[in-house]
């Protein structure tokens, strides 16, 4: 067993700083490199471009990175883990075989974990009894199984654990937990128990921590003006210990910052009851973490207890909802919002007088209320803006009539207000909603799949 390892988080999101994967395996020592792409709506992105091509529905950066870090690899001894598989983990397979063949190596292993991808096997789910009702609002999936983009089912580490120890250098994962990716290298190398509860969940919250890439190394940071180098960020890396231990840290010589009041920021993320942070593989208590500086960029973690997972799997499917359509027009002083007001009332107005079947019409003033969404008071117009953004948006199941109101907005400028500008682009468009279904699955209703290449 070694004393420790070094878990690096090379991506927090698809489409996160391009060079941070290449710089974690090169600027300084690790033992794994996990990358997360997936976000609930990413799920759906992947399963429209699968729609219109299927050799796509994957994260293709990641496929860039792999081909760029095959030397570090072979070399080094890196293990590489992502969900950047999406929801055709397959095809992604496919091209990094390619550019490892391409590479002449030989002795570089794949390793696939799928099954996560239910939305072929609605028909027996829901034949079966499995209702999937939305956690929120208790409707049953059939509500809106016809308008379905994505179904996926959240599996914890355990099967990433059975690839690494099938001997996989490279784990290319359907949706996973984001936690699971880290967890999984410290139950395959400290040979920790999956009903180790403690231990479970230390290693659940150390994924947590770098779940979100530079986000807890100085990143997003309330008190970002102690950051003093955010050009060349050092994304964060887990140093874990056989007893649960950890720390944070990044590496020497990078930018950002890690410190107890980061990691403590990065604790709170999307964090609902910090006692019960549930997961596939535990129940996390939050409550229970300790951590203290342990010197320039290092945070020791310890002391984290957690308890035994739930019976059920998370299920995050995605679903069309209707239409929206977005414009902006920009208002100058003097009494910018003034004008900006009067615009939103016109546009709403031409609205109306059409016909138009919307279910939503909202206009913010961005510069005053953007971003608040306070009410607009006189008072507000008692003070001197230099400009204001006008942004108008509208909702409904027509996309047509939505589309016929994108073309009232150019208009507008010879036909409202003075003192406009910042209309470019052409006509705006109406796009597709896109809505979340969060439900629950009985453990047993559905297995991963493991298999290595």
């Amino acid at each position: 067993m070694k004393e420790s390892i070094r878990i690096a988080s090379g991506q927090g999101f698809w489409g996160d700083l391009p060079n941070a994967p290449i710089n974690q395996v090169r600027k300084g020592p690790i033992d794994y490199l996990v990358m997360d792409y997936l976000a609930e709506v990413t799920m759906s992105i992947m399963q429209k471009q699968k729609m219109r091509n299927p050799e796509y529905g994957y994260a293709r950066d990641f496929v860039d990175v792999v081909t760029e870090v095959l030397p570090d690899i072979a070399e080094k001894g890196i293990k590489v883990i992502s969900n950047a598989g999406g929801v055709n983990p397959e095809a992604c397979k496919d091209k990094i075989l390619e550019a490892i063949d391409a590479q002449g190596y030989e002795d570089i292993t794949v390793a696939v974990v799928d099954g996560d991808n239910i939305l072929d096997n609605l028909d027996e789910l829901i034949a079966e009894g499995h209702e999937l009702a939305n956690m929120e609002t208790g409707e049953p999936v059939t509500t809106v199984k016809d308008e379905l983009l994505s179904a996926n089912v959240y599996f914890g580490c355990q099967p990433i654990v059975e690839a690494l120890d099938k001997g996989a250098d490279i784990v290319v994962t359907g949706r996973v937990t984001d936690t699971g990716l880290t967890l999984a290298p410290m139950v395959h190398e400290f040979g920790w128990s999956l009903d180790d509860y403690d231990k479970m969940s230390a290693g659940t919250i150390a994924g947590h921590i770098i779940e979100c890439g530079g986000q807890v190394s100085g990143g997003n940071f309330t008190d970002w003006e102690q950051v003093d180098d955010f050009i060349d960020i050092g994304f964060p890396i887990i140093e874990a210990k056989p007893d649960g231990n950890f720390y944070v840290t990044k590496h020497e010589g990078t930018g950002g910052l890690v410190s107890e009041m980061t990691v403590k920021e990065q604790l709170m993320y999307e964090v609902g009851n910090p006692a019960e942070y549930i997961t596939p593989d535990c129940i996390a208590d939050f409550t229970s973490v300790n951590l203290e500086s342990a010197g320039d960029n290092k945070v020791h973690v310890y002391g984290i207890t957690g308890k035994p997972e739930t019976d059920t799997y998370k299920i995050s499917a995605s679903y069309n909802d209707g239409y929206k359509l977005s414009s902006t027009l920009v208002y100058s002083w003097p009494d910018a919002l003034k004008k900006a007001q009067k615009a939103g009332e016109i546009l709403e107005g031409r609205a109306q007088a059409l016909g138009l079947d919307f279910d939503d019409f909202r206009v913010e003033y961005v510069g005053v209320n953007g971003c608040s969404e306070e009410p607009v008071t006189d008072e507000l117009f008692k003070e001197e803006h230099e400009e204001v953004q006008m942004r108008v948006s509208l909702s409904g199941s027509s996309k047509k009539d939505l589309n016929r109101f994108g073309k009232e907005v150019a208009p507008l400028i010879l036909t409202g207000p003075s003192g406009v500008t910042g209309f470019a682009g052409g006509r705006p468009k109406a796009s597709g909603v896109v809505a979340y279904w969060p439900a629950l699955l009985d453990k047993e209703a559905v297995s991963p799949r493991v298999r290595t290449f």
